[in-house]
């Protein structure tokens, strides 16, 4: 069994794999991460590889604590990929758009492939059929421009991520709805219409905590899938143990 772990900017995801089929899956807060942790082995006891991705700023040491009970693997950017990085600062790419290049890869060969994953931010990532990744584009999500409209004005309130009514907002509650929601949808869509200009072909996987949430509101065809880099991550373990 493998427990793949994914540390983002808000909240912690982890699903735990027998070969590629979920057993259980798990989200919540960074503070509740140790005491998660040792819940999941309770329940899992012979889960003894654990693979982790982190942009949340967790410290490793948390993980350690867990070492004499599991083998655990933290990506790196010294780890095998798939592709061809040719982002010109590659030391810079995040580990969780690295995975999720790399699950396009494994996941729909031989085409090109846009991921876009819909959290704290979205990101924008682009990977040829030829499995070269040329970058893409981060942009702040739901949870950050209604944070943005509220902490940056003086009588805007804090709004929760809600789907608007209409497209016309006619009180300032729907405004924002509608501004942020619309707005993030037709950024989507627009971005995917550049890429198109340049690249007639390729396929669109919409991934993320609110992926579920825009899937519907997109004109285009996508394949929409929440737990993505969850797979990933343990397509990136397989890959591994196969290779060293």
């Amino acid at each position: 069994m493998l427990l793949a772990v994914d540390i983002g900017n808000t909240r912690i995801k982890a699903a735990v794999f027998k070969h590629d089929t979920i057993l259980g899956s798990f989200v919540f807060d960074k503070s509740e991460l140790e005491i998660n942790l040792s819940k999941i082995l309770q329940t899992y006891p012979d889960c003894r590889d654990w693979i982790v991705a982190s942009v949340g700023g967790i410290e490793k040491e948390v993980f350690l604590t867990f070492a004499s009970r599991a083998n655990i693997h933290f990506v790196s950017h010294q780890d095998a990929f798939p592709f061809e990085n040719r982002y010109a600062t590659p030391q810079t790419l995040g580990i969780d758009r690295m995975v999720l290049a790399a699950g396009a890869v494994w996941q729909y060969p031989g085409q090109n492939r846009l991921v876009i994953d819909a959290g704290t931010c979205v990101t924008y990532d682009f990977i040829d059929a030829d499995n070269k990744y040329w970058g893409g584009a981060i942009s702040p999500g739901l949870r950050l421009r209604y944070e943005s409209l509220h902490r940056f004005t003086a009588r805007l309130p804090l709004l929760g991520k809600e789907a608007p009514q209409d497209f016309i907002g006619n009180t300032t509650n729907q405004s924002i709805h509608s501004g942020v929601v619309q707005g993030l949808a037709h950024e989507i869509d627009g971005f995917i219409g550049q890429y198109r200009e340049r690249y007639p072909k390729f396929i669109i996987i919409l991934t993320g905590g609110d992926a579920e949430f825009l899937a519907n509101r997109l004109k285009n065809t996508i394949f929409a899938n929440s737990i993505f880099l969850l797979e990933s991550l343990n397509q990136t373990f397989q890959h591994k143990i196969k290779n060293d």
